[in-house]
């Protein structure tokens, strides 16, 4: 028992040597996120005249309120916010539009479709939506390979449908969740501001 004893203090000790280089989670989350939210952003830029129509058009679009004010404020904030999660500035502050504009996205573009990001037939996430998505695959595949060279076609990935679920949009949620109540970590400019000036009476 004693031996069982020393063993597991000895392995805590090793994981508790980890914490010096503890940075690196949240560093990882940020590098993460920044060219989801910077792509994202910058798309919308790219023809924000499209994109205000896309956001209030309730027949082919989402049919949001203000429109035009919704598109600048989603568009600004995953461009900023991924500025500002590269700089590891003001990474708090920041993860609360980004998670707002995750959830937003997800109830009103994504969640129609369920979880799944990518159709898949079986499995706990599948619905019938995805079971037909599989089947269309599948018949599109055989035409492929009937009509088309379809080893070249899949020499860099195999064929998918996308089902557009919740499932990114989520994912990208918890990791803001994680980085507002953790923070940046210390490769940040939030930690050497901190440890500088010592903000609010630290």
């Amino acid at each position: 028992m004693n031996k069982l004893i020393s063993f597991g203090c000895k392995a805590q000790s090793l994981l508790d040597a980890t914490r010096t280089v503890d940075f690196l989670g949240p560093l990882a989350l940020r590098l993460y996120l920044v060219p989801i939210f910077w792509m994202a952003g910058t798309k919308k830029l790219a023809d924000m005249d499209s994109i205000i129509a896309w956001f209030g058009n309730p027949d082919w679009g989402l049919g949001l309120p203000f429109p035009a004010l919704m598109a600048w404020l989603a568009t600004l904030t995953e461009v900023g916010g991924a500025i500002l999660l590269l700089l590891g500035l003001a990474t708090r502050w920041a993860s609360i539009p980004l998670f707002i504009t995750m959830v937003v996205a997800a109830v009103s573009v994504h969640l129609q479709n369920g979880w799944l990001a990518i159709a898949e037939g079986s499995g706990f996430f599948a619905s019938d939506r995805t079971a037909g998505a599989i089947e269309r695959l599948d018949i599109a595949k055989d035409i492929l390979r009937e009509h088309g060279n379809y080893d070249w076609l899949t020499e860099n990935g195999n064929f998918v449908i996308l089902n557009n679920g919740i499932e990114f949009a989520a994912t990208y949620s918890i990791m803001l969740l994680v980085l507002f109540f953790i923070g940046p970590g210390k490769a940040s400019l939030d930690y050497l501001i901190s440890k500088k000036f010592k903000p609010c009476g630290q």
